[in-house]
């Protein structure tokens, strides 16, 4: 055996060895076993590379705490302002508004599921659901960037923004020299950006310097200047907020960039969901934002000028909901697999990747094959070739049990949208997805209320008409070659 030779089986040993190591720290972690398996059969294949592909994607740092929101949480109850009633009456109003709206929970005219909804949102998270909300639906960027932009024309206060993605694009720079105008009113501005998300646009220093020179506070989430040594770089904050004023709240699924508003040649037309809540909830967007805020800063700014009195405006009943790596629970995956299981007539679902865990697709499997008409649309063209890859993997199962899947051909829809029985519907930020269920930062707004559920269920159906159906034979009957590249990809799902 010459030297080479001798270095390659030393290359062998040492990562079989590491390896072996780390699976069994893997194991002691008593992850869902879906995942161990993912990352033992990666450490066998891929001696020495898997462990590097490990070190940036698979730790584990919701155990090992890295984000420390527990500790955060005693800080803020330390410094007693959560609980000082001069400062912040109104969220103390809000709880109460909760404790006194859990009559709902016990009405009998209210259905059952959207009650257990409700009640598991307030178990998870105690996230509060309030009735004073009004809510406007945009199905796409130029929908929303032009109400957005009226409203940050009109702050008087405050403007606070937290985006995944923040482009220096035509929007971009349209946004940016609004927000410049504003901050040389008056108006204070903070935005959250995520280091990641934003990492492949070489310009967001010099696109943020100018803002920052205007008194502009700008502050990246989770920096992740060493991200494989860190292992940040697969906790990302993909939520979208935009809180004007205190009064005026957005989340969605649309970032900062041309391509929503369809100007980008590969994608074309982008249908996205995005709403604007003027109501009580928008105090749920102002305290998530605030945490984020502080978490990035440690800067406390939770005071009663960011909730500021909200007269009667609607009766629209939501809960924003926000989960992450951070949380006790997974509440936005845990209310999709009690609402999906709860179902009796339809399970309506937008979303741009499809990765569903066990418990979601046995759910909808479950739900199809009780004779609830189960319905996705999924988007023709691929942004992340590997997640298109796997997810058609799992639309076999979907098909077999009686569901039905459509392909998005207008454009591209980046849609995340879940809509059960006329009664319960949801949007935000959230995919249905891993990643989002269990690693990103996420936020979702849970509505239940009919009118608004309506014109979601129109848009839906909208949609149908600009998409293909899967044909099940057809579908079935594809090339081994695709199917195997399904499969494979499929394997990788729990950490795509």
């Amino acid at each position: 055996m010459g030297l080479s030779g001798i270095l390659f089986l030393s290359y062998l040993i040492i990562s079989y060895l590491a390896g072996a190591v780390v699976s069994m720290t893997i194991l002691l972690e008593n992850r869902d076993p879906s995942k161990t398996m993912t990352w033992l059969l990666i450490f066998l294949l891929l001696p020495g590379i898997g462990l590097i592909f490990y070190a940036i994607f698979g730790r584990n740092l919701r155990k090992r705490k890295i984000f420390r929101t527990q500790k955060l949480a005693n800080n803020i109850r330390e410094e007693k302002f959560f609980y000082n009633l001069e400062e912040i009456e109104e969220l103390v109003r809000l709880e109460q508004q909760t404790i006194d709206d859990n009559r709902l929970l016990h009405d009998n005219e209210v259905d059952n599921a959207k009650k257990r909804v409700i009640r598991l949102l307030l178990n998870t998270g105690k996230f509060p659901f309030t009735t004073n909300n009004n809510v406007d639906i945009f199905i796409d960027g130029n929908e929303k960037f032009d109400r957005l932009i009226e409203d940050i024309k009109n702050a008087k206060e405050h403007i606070h923004l937290e985006y995944f993605i923040i482009k220096d694009s035509n929007i971009g720079r349209k946004i940016q020299k609004l927000l410049i105008q504003k901050a040389d009113e008056g108006v204070q501005i903070r935005i959250i950006y995520d280091d990641v998300g934003c990492w492949r646009f070489w310009f967001k220093r010099e696109f943020f310097k100018e803002m920052k020179y205007h008194g502009i506070q700008i502050e990246a989430f989770l920096p992740a200047k060493f991200p494989i040594i860190g292992g940040k770089i697969n906790y990302r904050n993909h939520r979208k907020i935009a809180v004007i004023d205190g009064k005026i709240g957005y989340t969605g699924g649309i970032n900062i960039g041309d391509e929503y508003l369809g100007k980008n040649k590969k994608f074309g037309y982008w249908r996205d969901t995005h709403i604007r809540i003027e109501g009580t909830s928008v105090y749920m967007l102002q305290m998530v934002f605030l945490i984020d805020w502080y978490y990035t800063t440690k800067e406390v700014i939770l005071t009663k000028k960011y909730f500021p009195k909200i007269n009667k405006i609607g009766e629209s009943i939501i809960q924003v909901v926000a989960s992450g790596p951070d949380s006790d629970w997974e509440s936005i995956h845990y209310a999709y697999f009690s609402a999906i299981c709860q179902a009796k007539k339809s399970v309506y679902i937008e979303t741009p990747y499809f990765i569903p865990d066990e418990s979601i697709l046995r759910a909808l499997k479950s739900a199809a094959l009780s004779g609830v008409d189960v319905r996705i649309i999924f988007p023709k063209i691929a942004d992340h070739k590997i997640v298109n890859t796997a997810s058609y993997s799992y639309f076999g199962d979907i098909l077999r049990s009686g569901g039905r899947v459509f392909l998005y051909e207008k454009g591209f829809i980046h849609s995340k949208v879940v809509i059960i029985d006329d009664i319960i519907s949801s949007t935000g930020s959230a995919n249905m997805d891993l990643r989002s269920f269990m690693l990103n930062f996420e936020i979702n707004a849970f509505i239940y209320d009919k009118k608004v559920i309506e014109i979601m269920k129109k848009d839906f159906f909208e949609d149908m008409k600009n998409s293909k159906e899967i044909n099940r034979d057809e579908f079935e009957s594809r090339k081994i070659i695709k199917k195997a590249k399904e499969s494979i990809a499929r394997l990788f799902s729990p950490i795509l």
